[in-house]
Formats: C-alpha cells, sequence, structure tokens
C-alpha cells in the first residue's frame, strides 16, 4: 500500500507564489492546502493539522509571526518553516521566537525548499514516538501514559483511544471512527462513551476529554 501523502499547509498573500508553491509541491508528493491570510490559516488548522507548514512573514492583517504565535499558544507542534526577505532579519528572529523550526529567505530555490520540508516532517515524524498535549504525554513506544509526571494505567484499548483523542487535539473523534479503530467494529456504539469515562477518571482533573454532544469527544483544554 503507498505511504500517506504528508499534507502541507502553504500561508501566503502573493496569490502567484502561492499558486507555484500548491503546484510544485503536489509534483513533489505533498498534500497541498493554500491560503492566502492569517485568519484563514488558522481556520484551516483547526479543521485538519498538517504535517508542515510554509508561512510568509510579511502579510497584511495577521502576519506570520502572529500566525505561528497563535498556533504554539494553541498546543500545535506541526513544523513551521518561514519565508522571509532576505535583509530581514529581524522577521527571521522573531518568527524563530514565536516558534518557527526553521526559515528560508526569498528568492528560494523550490528544490530547497522541498529539502526543508522532508527534513522538517522526518523530524517530526521522529519526536512523534511521544505525543502530548498540555501536562499529558503518551509515550507510542512503551504505550504507557503520564500526566504532570505521574505514570497513569491504562488498558490497551484505553490506549488506543487516548492515542485517537491525542493525534487530532481540539477535532472531534466520531463514535463511529473509535469504534472502526479502536474495536474493529465489533462492539456496541456505547462502548465507546464507557472507555472515555474510564479514561476521564483515570487522567483526572482538569478535565481534557470533552463530549460534542450527539457527534463523538474532543481532547481540550
Amino acid at each position: 500500500m503507498p505511504a500517506e501523502a504528508e499534507r502541507v499547509l502553504v500561508v501566503d498573500d502573493d496569490a502567484s507564489l502561492r499558486r507555484m508553491l500548491a503546484r510544485t509541491l503536489a509534483v513533489t508528493g505533498f498534500e497541498v492546502e493554500a491560503v492566502a491570510d492569517g485568519p484563514s490559516a488558522l481556520v484551516s488548522l483547526e479543521r485538519v493539522v498538517p504535517d508542515v507548514v510554509v508561512l510568509d512573514v510579511k502579510m497584511p492583517g495577521m502576519d506570520g509571526v502572529a500566525v505561528c504565535r497563535r498556533l504554539r499558544a494553541k498546543g500545535l507542534e506541526v513544523p513551521v518553516l518561514m519565508l522571509t526577505a532576505r535583509d530581514a532579519v529581524a522577521d527571521r528572529v522573531a518568527g524563530l521566537q514565536a516558534g518557527a523550526d526553521d526559515y528560508l529567505v526569498k528568492p528560494f530555490a523550490t528544490e530547497e525548499l522541498t529539502a526543508r520540508l522532508r527534513a522538517l516532517t522526518r523530524r517530526s515524524a521522529r519526536a512523534a514516538a511521544t505525543l502530548t498535549f498540555g501536562d499529558l504525554a503518551l509515550d507510542l513506544s512503551t504505550r504507557t501514559a503520564s500526566r504532570a509526571g505521574a505514570a497513569v494505567e491504562l488498558t490497551g484499548r484505553e490506549v488506543e483511544l487516548l492515542e485517537l483523542l491525542m493525534r487530532q487535539p481540539r477535532q472531534v473523534l466520531s463514535r463511529e471512527r473509535a469504534l472502526a479503530e479502536v474495536w474493529r467494529d465489533e462492539a456496541a456504539p456505547n462502548v465507546v462513551d464507557r472507555y472515555v469515562t474510564r479514561l476521564r477518571a483515570k487522567l483526572g482533573e482538569p478535565s481534557l476529554i470533552r463530549t460534542v454532544r450527539g457527534v463523538g469527544f474532543m481532547l481540550t483544554r
């Protein structure tokens, strides 16, 4: 089975550059979403967290530095590569201080951009051996969880359910998806609610799992 394409969100108010980046990255194997401004980027990130973000610093209204600060404040650890002007040292410093992982100076070779994005996604994949959300951590190699440094004893199914929630925080996990991926559609729908109740109790206060009535559950703070 072919590997799933890595997802990249391109954020740039320059329409011609945005189109060029979308075409180039799609050809090199990325699944691309391209938006023109900071608010649109934040809406997209709330909906689906990509594998990497290409973020222009200089945009009208909400600039790239502000966008980066906002997504880090939300707890999103997606790798961010900033695009900056050649002489804008202060912008590069501000971007890195806001939580960007790398930067590329305009004009740039698309081959270098692609190589840097691949390096960021590889680094992110290695780090993803442990999922974190606030003070909650889930070590995927040992299948163990902790909160605020204290171990949380979980069953195998509880670990699988928690992993689904932690892989897409602040997004709704439907009961149907949980049943399909954790129980392989071999349990009654209300088993998900029972396991969520157990997870809440084991993870302690303040509660991190919110019920979205009629839909499913969401990891949030």
